[in-house]
């Protein structure tokens, strides 16, 4: 009998369960630990910080689904991992024993290393649906009283599909209440270019998303660096090739959202060979670590390295896709070693996202996710909007059903068929 300890419940760890249950032998144990009681569906936090949906619709209480699929779930944060000796001790004290650690914690926002920046500061999130909450409720108060926003990612950022939802989901929310034109928006992104997403782009993103900004009033100012945040004022370098500020920029704002960049949880910082220096889970081709090959890693909290080299530093983003693919590749591997086979399975590692805008959004699909790509495409129009509705609620149906399927690569083809459609 093996036990076997997954570490989060988000996009990646809740399937990771299911995946893993089916995948183990019938006399392993499969257990989950999460801060938080709930599932999540993080894609749709953009919608939930204007209103358009409240933490039920995207939440999901994970004690009775887990138990139904026998497997046993436990509330509690982890403080410390101790890996020489196979156990992870948790916020509450007690500690927990494994055969086998598969690491799906997502990532620490890391809103401290700029001064002024995150909710403890002045301006808000949407990386939890908590975060969330709070900026719909100083966004009713910027409704009131409207004035200008400033909205993006910050440098060292890696994910910023929800940054350009959230600026137009910003703009159709204020053109539908009649208010647009009180509000000049800026976006800030340490991006070299808009549309690159980390990615170097993909497909027409670049033209795409520019497009989009000028003919939703959105300027933009790129190689951002964010250095402080005061009450009402943001303070950006715009940086040039070798590092010199080409320009500096005092940008007012009655609201603002800005992403972070992120970290591993501090349960990991500084075990020597497991994580790199910002905490991320170092894996190899197949999601586990090198050196304690009984721990594996899947999602935002495995390390990636950058694309390329950029003016300002950029993350790379894990797509849900993505993340799926290192799901399965997980299982697949664990059930195979716990049968006494040698890991063969590995990622795809594609990137596949419906980046909704509030009426319309661009969707894109890169296979790999690093060029040169077999595939590289991008389009638009009001499909993806209803596209992404559609998959909210395919992908939670799932997770309240405690069903296992690959929910990503399932919609990607049918997005690729949606895509003969016209608007």
């Amino acid at each position: 009998m093996a036990d076997i300890v997954i570490l989060g419940a988000g996009v990646g760890g809740v399937p990771m369960a299911y995946e893993m249950k089916e995948a183990a032998r019938k006399q392993d144990t499969v257990t989950v630990i999460s801060n938080n009681p709930y599932f999540q569906f993080t894609p749709s936090n953009p919608w939930a910080a204007v209103g358009w949906r409240s933490k039920k619709d995207l939440t999901v209480e994970l004690e009775p689904v887990m138990r139904k699929k026998g497997i046993k779930f436990i509330c509690d944060g982890a403080a410390k991992l101790d890996a020489d000796n196979n156990k992870v001790v948790l916020e509450s004290g007690a500690e927990v024993s494994y055969d086998h650690l598969i690491i799906a914690t997502g990532p620490e926002l890391a809103f401290d290393e700029i001064e002024g920046f995150g909710p403890a500061g002045f301006t808000q999130s949407i990386c939890s649906i908590d975060h969330s909450i709070d900026a719909q409720s100083e966004w009713e108060k910027f409704c009131a009283n409207p004035g200008p926003i400033v909205v993006g990612a910050v440098q060292g950022a890696s994910c910023y599909g929800p940054a350009y939802e959230f600026a137009m989901i910003m703009d159709t929310d204020l053109r539908r209440r009649k208010i647009r034109d009180k509000v000049p928006m800026t976006f800030v992104t340490a991006e070299p270019y808009v549309g690159h997403l980390g990615l170097g782009g993909v497909g027409d993103t670049k033209g795409m998303l520019e497009s989009e900004m000028r003919e939703r009033h959105i300027k933009w100012v790129t190689n951002a660096r964010v250095d402080s945040v005061e009450d009402g004022k943001m303070n950006v370098s715009e940086i040039a090739n070798g590092g010199d500020v080409a320009a500096t920029h005092e940008l007012p704002f009655s609201y603002s959202m800005m992403l972070p960049a992120f970290r591993g949880i501090p349960a990991f910082i500084g075990i020597e060979g497991l994580v790199n220096p910002r905490g991320f889970i170092i894996v190899d081709k197949h999601q586990r670590n090198p050196k304690y090959t009984n721990i594996w890693g899947v999602g935002v909290c495995i390390a990636i390295a950058p694309l390329e080299a950029t003016n300002v530093p950029v993350g790379v983003p894990k797509t849900g896709y993505m993340i799926e693919s290192m799901v399965t590749a997980t299982a697949h591997n664990l059930g195979d070693i716990l049968r006494g086979k040698e890991p063969t399975h590995e990622p795809t590692w594609n990137a596949f996202c419906l980046a909704d805008f509030g009426d319309s959004g661009v969707a894109f699909l890169a296979q790999p996710q690093n060029p040169p790509r077999n595939r590289n495409w991008s389009a638009q129009g009001k499909w993806v909007h209803w596209a992404k509705i559609a998959f909210e609620k395919y992908f939670m149906r799932k997770v309240r059903k405690g069903q296992s399927e690959p929910y990503f690569e399932r919609a990607t083809l049918k997005m690729m068929n949606v895509t003969r459609l016209k608007d």
